[in-house]
C-alpha cells in the first residue's frame, strides 16, 4: 500500500467517526482531567500484521531500565529497518491527517516533528512497564509545545488480561482512568503539565508494540510559557518511588534548565 491510499483511508475512517471523536475527547471525566479519544479498526489489520513481523527482526533496540521504565526504543525508523513501520508512522504526519485531528480535538495549528523525538517504536516483553509520569513538555529544541500523543497499537491477538494496557491518572496520580491495549487502536491523548499517565506491567510472555508520535503547537496550552522535563513519579503504593522519583525530577530538572540538555536529545530519526 503506498502512503496516498494510507492517508486517504486513514481520513475517511476518522472522518466517518468524527462526531463520536469530538464527544469522546471531550467527555468530562470524574477521574481524570486528560482528555483523550481512541479509535478501533484504524488501518488495514494486514498492514499490521506485516508491521507486526518486521519489529521481531528489528536488532537495534535501546533497553530502558530504571526506577521510572522497562521497555525497549528505537527513534531512528528507516525504511531499512521497517518499510510498513515507517510508511505508517510517516502517513500520521501528514497534513491532512493532522488537520482532521485537529478539528476533532479543537487543537488549532497543529504541527508535526518528523524526527520523532521522544517517539518511535516501543517494546515492551513480560516484566516491562512504564511508571505514573508526565512528558516533555516541548519538541526537542524547545520552540514547539508538546500537545498530543499518538499512540497506535499493532500487536496482534492480545488481550487487555496480558497488562501493557495505557493508564491515565489524576493530578495527584490517586485514581485512574484504564485504556486497554488492543490490535489497531489508535489512541491520542492531550499532553499537558498535568497529564500523569503509564502503562502497567506485562504479564505474558508476549511483545506489546506501539508506534507513538506527538502533535505540537508553537502556543502554550497554558497561556503561559512554562518547561518540564519528562517526571516520573511512582504509583499510590509506591511511596519510596515518589519520594525518589520527586528528587530525581528536581534533579534532572536543574540540570536540563542549566546546561539546556535533555534525555534523548539526540535519539532522532535522521
Amino acid at each position: 500500500m503506498n502512503i496516498n491510499l494510507l492517508e486517504k483511508n486513514i481520513c475517511k475512517n476518522l472522518l466517518k467517526n468524527e462526531k463520536d471523536l469530538i464527544s469522546m475527547f471531550n467527555l468530562r471525566n470524574s477521574v481524570i482531567n486528560s482528555r483523550f479519544f481512541y479509535i478501533d479498526n484504524f488501518i488495514d489489520s494486514n498492514l499490521l500484521l506485516k508491521a507486526f513481523n518486521e519489529v521481531s527482526k528489528i536488532e537495534n533496540f535501546s533497553l530502558r531500565d530504571s526506577f521510572r521504565e522497562k521497555k525497549y526504543t528505537l527513534q531512528n525508523i528507516s525504511r531499512d529497518v521497517s518499510p510498513t513501520i515507517s510508511l505508517i508512522s510517516d502517513v500520521l504526519l501528514r497534513t491532512k491527517v493532522i488537520n482532521i485531528i485537529s478539528k476533532i480535538t479543537g487543537i488549532d495549528n497543529l504541527l508535526a516533528d518528523n524526527t520523532l523525538y521522544g517517539s518511535g517504536i516501543s517494546k515492551m516483553d513480560k516484566g516491562h512497564f512504564l511508571n505514573p509520569h508526565i512528558d516533555n513538555s516541548h519538541n526537542g529544541d524547545k520552540t514547539l509545545y508538546r500537545r498530543l500523543n499518538l499512540l497506535f497499537y499493532f500487536t496482534p491477538n492480545y488481550s487487555s488480561e496480558f497488562g501493557g494496557n495505557l493508564e491515565l491518572w489524576d493530578c495527584n496520580i490517586t485514581n485512574n482512568l484504564k485504556i486497554p491495549f488492543k490490535f489497531n487502536r489508535l489512541v491520542v491523548m492531550e499532553t499537558n503539565s498535568t497529564s500523569w499517565h503509564s502503562v502497567d506491567h506485562v504479564k505474558a510472555d508476549v511483545a506489546r508494540c506501539c508506534i507513538s508520535s506527538y502533535f505540537f503547537t508553537k502556543e502554550s496550552p497554558e497561556k503561559h510559557h512554562y518547561y518540564n522535563i519528562t517526571s516520573f513519579s511512582g504509583r499510590p503504593d509506591e511511596k519510596l518511588k515518589r519520594i525518589y522519583g520527586a528528587f530525581d525530577n528536581y534533579l534532572r530538572q536543574k540540570f536540563a534548565n542549566i546546561t539546556g540538555f535533555t534525555r534523548g536529545r539526540n535519539s532522532v530519526r535522521n
